[in-house]
């Protein structure tokens, strides 16, 4: 089964539980475990954040998600000005930002950033599906009934 959404959000952090809630709520109803969903999770409250934080001078960024073919791909973007680079080590342990990015390469499978220099980035998050093991099992007798 594939879905699709999108959605523009405005650029406060009241946005990113409302994300959180169409994505999580989708992959759960797919049957996807509890384990990757908080991982797809993590990542896509990562990037949503530094669209609130840095996607200014726009007021919105959006969010594409798109689950199918065992996998979820979901894009962040925003109409900032766009990142300057993209960190490789984690900062400092007393450094207060600068994780994001680093959480997000170690939870999804791929990652990977279209810069704009002052038109924006967009972040692509990927990650391939872990499912539970009953909803595997009803996935395979609905099919088979069809």
């Amino acid at each position: 089964m594939d879905i699709e959404f999108s959605l523009a959000l405005p650029r406060e952090a009241i946005g990113i539980p409302m994300v959180r809630r169409a994505l999580g709520d989708s992959l759960r109803s797919l049957g996807v475990t509890e384990g990757c969903v908080s991982d797809i999770l993590l990542a896509v409250t990562e990037a949503c954040a530094n669209a609130v934080r840095h996607g200014g001078p726009a007021n919105r960024y959006e969010v594409e998600a798109a689950i199918g073919h065992g996998r979820c791909d979901v894009r962040i973007i925003d109409r900032g000005h766009g990142l300057l680079s993209v960190p490789e080590h984690y900062p400092p342990a007393d450094t207060e930002n600068g994780r994001g990015i680093l959480i997000m390469q170690a939870v999804v499978d791929e990652i990977s950033f279209d810069i704009t220099p002052g038109r924006g980035t967009t972040v692509h998050l990927r990650k391939h599906l872990d499912w539970d093991e009953d909803a595997a099992f009803l996935r395979r007798r609905m099919l088979a009934a069809v």
